[in-house]
């Protein structure tokens, strides 16, 4: 079978950081838990996968992350408390969002040595297939998930895929950034990439938000790939050394909703916001609330 048509099965989602922006709210309880109206925010990223065909959830951890697996699995107190108080709407919901037995992994990232280093822990979980790479910090919200639209753009083209969305001329150097055949297309073939270029360079306005599809043959890179910035193993290096050297093709594939990065205050803020908004049962007393706020 070519990586053109494997279908992507696997999906890693790297969960190891500290969350030093949310202090001192994170000192117990880890960023990724952190709830966007009355899911956490990896549930909201979890949900992006599983919409778009996904087996099996590989999770990257490190210490203090241990409430992320227990959140993926049965509570048996809890299930047992709400079946005999007749709550079957409430264990209903529970139970739909657990991964089925076997769906999920978790494996250490043991020292804070970057993204791409999470990305080498999953290794072995992940094997020789191309696989998706969702940052939980960042929610895609729009009409269709994001990464179900990267696999249908995958179908087509195969090799490695980025979401990627237009910033601000004078915001480019805040980002990594792709330059593409065709900027306005919705999937272009991209022509190269750079971590914050310096104001003035960039090769375009798309910045990368992290959605990826990528093809094992990342990991060898990883793997061999010398610290970056900050001392870290930086993805975006190795997709460069497999686009360059390996010759792979990548494709951007443009999202045109809305995207919040919750490991911000004013992006976490602004996603309970949008997604109060969208709740039928919230939306009419959150919008009069909004309105007696701002006077």
């Amino acid at each position: 079978m070519t990586s053109k048509s494997q279908r992507i099965r696997k999906a890693v989602f790297p969960v190891a950081g500290l969350g030093t922006r949310f202090l001192p709210a994170t000192k117990a309880v880890p960023k990724e838990m952190l709830t966007v109206v009355d899911r956490p925010v990896i549930q909201h990223v979890v949900d992006e996968a599983r919409a778009a065909g996904i087996e099996h959830f590989v999770f990257v951890t490190g210490r203090n992350k241990a409430v992320i697996e227990d959140h993926f699995d049965i509570q048996y107190e809890l299930e047992r408390t709400l079946a005999e108080r007749k709550k079957s709407k409430e264990l209903d919901a529970l139970m739909a969002d657990l991964p089925a037995a076997g769906q999920a992994s978790f494996t250490r990232q043991q020292a804070p040595l970057g993204l791409g280093h999470a990305v080498w822990c999953a290794r072995e979980i992940v094997g020789n297939e191309p696989f998706a790479l969702l940052l939980p910090d960042m929610l895609h919200h729009g009409a269709s998930p994001c990464l179900k639209e990267m696999i249908d753009a995958y179908a087509g083209s195969g090799g490695n895929l980025i979401a990627v969305a237009p910033v601000p001329d004078d915001q480019t150097h805040q980002y990594g950034i792709v330059g593409v055949t065709d900027p306005k297309a919705k999937v272009a073939r991209i022509t190269g990439m750079v971590e914050k270029p310096p104001q003035g360079t960039a090769p375009s306005n798309l910045h990368i938000t992290g959605r990826y599809i990528l093809q094992p043959e990342i990991f060898d890179l990883l793997a061999q790939q010398e610290k970056g910035a900050g001392g870290e193993i930086q993805l975006t290096d190795s997709m460069i050394r497999l686009m360059d050297d390996l010759a792979q093709p990548f494709h951007a594939v443009r999202f045109d909703g809305n995207i919040y990065d919750c490991g911000s205050k004013i992006g976490f803020l602004a996603a309970n916001v949008a997604y109060g908004l969208e709740r039928p049962e919230l939306a009419p007393a959150l919008r009069a609330e909004i309105r007696r706020l701002l006077g």
